[in-house]
């Protein structure tokens, strides 16, 4: 297990680097421009070559890229569809620029036009937007969201269809993140529910397809629909529930990242180190 957090660009993507060894980051995640608008600066070969330079010496790695709050690939409206589908797919080419490892976005929205119809709407831009990189290193990964709204992505199996009716379902990967989880009804503060949360990750997509763990406690309970995202072991899951998650057994070789508040310089190293104690602890023997 690596972990991370997600870091701030701003001043340059090279200076997340920086900033992520300094918090104590081993993986980092990161916008690769503009995260709440539909144009993006144009990354010059310098600043590329220099955030890969970083990288490595810093031995930041995986690299992981998020795509824009923006997009909606699941949205009627043609017009959003059309500049969704642009972004994500400006957004992929920039991930395999910078060598990132693991692309992650976000499941999206039918606005009232149903689910199914999201999901294949949703599934046609995926297939469209890989047939389009055939020689693509960079891992795409959909996120599971919170149940607010038109959402489609606050249920395992909506996700897994989505991945099938892509036809390039063996391209796409799993972003499993605890805070949208529980707010979804999957009770992952418990033993037994995250038992079956996992359990049916698996079969419906496959454990083996999930790479990323977003680590966040959440503010609000379960089931509240509410996306607000609180420091380990502040929220509603709870400092035993996160344990719980970070120690599983099934989710060691994933790599971690922590999305919680930043309302101070101390917030991620805190948060980051909790996360390494829990990975770090040496099993109890039963003897």
């Amino acid at each position: 297990m690596r972990v991370g957090a997600h870091i701030s660009i701003s001043g340059g993507v090279w200076r997340a680097v920086e900033r992520a060894k300094d918090v104590g980051c081993e993986a980092v995640q990161i916008f690769s421009g503009n995260p709440r608008g539909w144009k993006i600066k144009v990354l010059s070969s310098e600043e590329v070559l220099k955030f890969k330079k970083l990288c490595r010496e810093r031995n930041i790695y995986p690299v992981i890229i998020h795509t824009p709050y923006l997009i909606n690939l699941s949205s009627p409206d043609e017009n959003i569809y059309r500049k969704s589908l642009k972004a994500f797919q400006e957004d992929l080419e920039r991930a395999e620029l910078l060598g990132a490892e693991l692309f992650v976005t976000h499941v999206g929205y039918h606005r009232g036009q149903g689910i199914e119809r999201g999901i294949c709407r949703m599934a046609k831009a995926l297939r469209e937007s890989l047939e389009s990189f055939p020689d693509l290193k960079t891992k795409v990964m959909l996120e599971n969201t919170a149940s607010a709204g038109s959402s489609l992505g606050h249920r395992f199996e909506l996700i897994a269809e989505i991945m099938d009716k892509s036809d390039v379902a063996d391209r796409l990967y799993l972003c499993f993140d605890t805070c949208h989880a529980f707010v979804s009804g999957y009770d992952v503060s418990e033993e037994e529910g995250l038992e079956k949360t996992l359990a049916e990750i698996d079969g419906s997509i496959g454990l083996e397809r999930l790479l990323l763990v977003h680590f966040n406690d959440s503010k609000h309970g379960l089931g509240s629909h509410l996306d607000r995202h609180e420091h380990i072991g502040r929220g509603k899951i709870g400092m035993e529930g996160m344990r719980r998650i970070a120690r599983h057994p099934a989710l060691q070789d994933k790599t971690f990242i922590i999305e919680t508040p930043k309302k101070s310089p101390a917030d991620d190293p805190r948060n980051l180190v909790l996360l390494k104690q829990f990975r770090d602890e040496v099993p109890v023997s039963d003897s």
